[in-house]
This record gives C-alpha cells, structure tokens and sequence, in this order.
C-alpha cells in the first residue's frame, strides 16, 4: 500500500501540498464572494458556489497539467481574462453593497430572496474562479515548478484531485462555520457591515485589475 501511495504522489507532494494550503488561506474574491453570501443566505445559499470555485480550479489545474502555458505566454489573452474577471467583480461587488443596505433584522422573507438559485450560486463560483488569470498562473507555477519535468501523469492527476478537493473542503467549511447558530448570533448586527466590506473588497479588487491593465494605461 505504501509502495502505490509513493508511486502515486509525487516526492515534492508535501512542498506542493503545503504552499497551496498556504495561497488558501490569503483571503481573496473568492473568500470574500462566498462570506457575502454566507452570512445572510448561510450554506445552504454558497455550497454551490464553492462547488463552482472548485470546478474553476480543477479547470486551470487540468490546463497545468496538459501543459498549457498559452496564459503565461499571450499577456492578450491575460488581460482579457483580467478586464472579464474584473467586471464581473464589480457586479457581484455592487450586489453585495445593495443586499447590504437590508437590515439585518428584516423578515424572513427577505432572508430567502438573498439566497441564489443552485444554477446562480453555482455559475457565480464557477465564474470567479476562470475570470482570475492568476489562478493559471498560480497552477502553472505549481504543477511545473515544483513537481518539476520528471513527474508522472498519474502524479500529477493525483495532485490535481487533492488540490480541488482540499479548495471545496475549505470553502464548504469556511460557509459552514459562518452559517452555524452560535456565528449566526455573534454576527446578527454586522450582516450588513460584513456584506457591505465583502462588496468594497470585490470593487477595490476590480479597481486594481483595472489600474493595473495596460489597456487602460
């Protein structure tokens, strides 16, 4: 059983392992697109977005695996990606700042219209995910640097399956610890503050994509 885990995994899996657990844990649009939902709508209004967050990730691993190094190497195709990502940022921004504006006393009913359809949720994540070019960069990086030219398909896939596994995991806990009671009560009074941050962080995260694109230069 050992002999097939090794041959499985590569021998720098616990360097790759720990430096994207590491990325996991800097809050980006990701982190904050799924606390603006969750501490109105809880789990079961962002389980499917980190569903589409996962899926996004596995999309720009698989690339990595292929060898697909067109986004390093075509700063067009980068900044179309970036300007995308970027808009939708302001969207998704701009609704957390208007859902901020509901007290967080109001009724139930306007608790059940914060929370998106399956199809929504899951096509948000989906899209946060492939509208950040730095997650192929962040992969490239990863699946060629450090588990470097001699590794096998079979290793990388299995690197691959952990890493997406390890993003859900993460996301689904990280909506689940927001939705539980004893968070619910602590936050009960700052569901409109948390929301109205999470949309100026996405804004503020549109703005540096945009300052930073030479288009726009």
């Amino acid at each position: 059983m050992t002999d097939l885990i090794a041959a499985a995994l590569p021998a720098s899996f616990l360097q790759l392992a720990l430096a994207h657990f590491v990325a996991l844990l800097s809050p980006g649009p990701d982190f904050f697109l799924i606390v603006g939902h969750a501490v109105r709508a809880r789990l079961r209004g962002s389980a499917l977005i980190c569903a589409g967050i996962a899926l996004g990730n596995a999309v720009y691993i698989a690339l990595a695996v292929a060898g697909w190094a067109g986004m390093r190497n075509s700063p067009t195709l980068y900044n179309a990606i970036a300007l995308a990502g970027a808009c939708y940022l302001v969207w998704m921004g701009l609704l957390l700042l208007r859902s901020s504006r509901v007290p967080s006393g109001r009724c139930r009913a306007v608790e059940a219209r914060a929370v998106l359809s399956g199809k929504s949720q899951f096509c948000a994540g989906l899209a946060s995910a492939l509208l950040n070019p730095k997650n192929a960069l962040f992969y490239l990086t990863l699946m060629m640097g450090i588990l470097g030219s001699e590794v096998t398909l079979t290793q990388q896939i299995a690197a691959g399956i952990w890493m997406v596994s390890v993003v859900l995991a993460w996301d689904l806990a990280l909506a689940a610890g927001i939705s539980h009671e004893a968070a619910q009560r602590f936050l009960a009074a700052k569901i409109p503050v948390i929301e109205g941050i999470a949309g100026l962080v996405l804004l503020a995260a549109a703005a540096g994509i945009l300052l930073s694109s030479p288009v726009l230069r």
